[in-house]
């Protein structure tokens, strides 16, 4: 396999894995600890408010529906994830990802807790990092596990797709 298409197929492939894991805690902390997740729909009904220039949505329940929302949020949701997939294969060499050490690659995951912190949270009227959530610091714990999760996705995906590929 050429290295493009090497490249690309590693990317998409930790991308998807990481975020199927991440949503698989996320359904198990939903089942066994009675933790509400994100509804998709949701960010799916900002991103279609974002296309129409408004940015932040103080109520999202009460904005209007746009078509296909919640695809539209799941596909965000997995859009993102391959594109920090790439960031990832970006930021660390080759090498590294042939042998996939755990702190960087968890790291990275958890250090991406910035972009709803930072993006998705305040455009859904959150404000930065939760704090306008009647419980931020619940909010900013949970993003946290997610994330860190996602991290552990990546890892774990970074090894699988290393021992596929070679």
């Amino acid at each position: 396999m050429s290295g493009n298409w090497q490249a690309m197929v590693w990317i998409l492939a930790v991308g998807v894995f990481a975020t199927l894991f991440m949503d698989g805690v996320a359904w198990l902390r939903a089942r066994l600890l009675g933790q509400r997740g994100l509804d998709w729909a949701v960010v799916g009904r900002w991103l279609g408010h974002v296309a129409r220039g408004r940015l932040v949505l103080s109520n999202p329940q009460a904005a209007d529906p746009v078509p296909y929302e919640r695809a539209l949020g799941w596909g965000l949701h997995y859009a993102v994830g391959v594109a920090l997939a790439a960031l990832l294969w970006g930021l660390l060499s080759w090498g590294v990802l042939r042998e996939p050490t755990i702190l960087p690659i968890v790291g990275f995951g958890l250090a991406t807790v910035l972009l709803p912190m930072l993006i998705m949270q305040p455009g859904l009227g959150m404000g930065l990092a939760a704090r306008y959530t009647p419980q931020p610091w619940l909010a900013r714990r949970r993003s946290l596990v997610t994330h860190f999760t996602f991290g552990v996705g990546l890892y774990l995906g970074v090894e699988l797709v290393a021992r596929v590929l070679g």
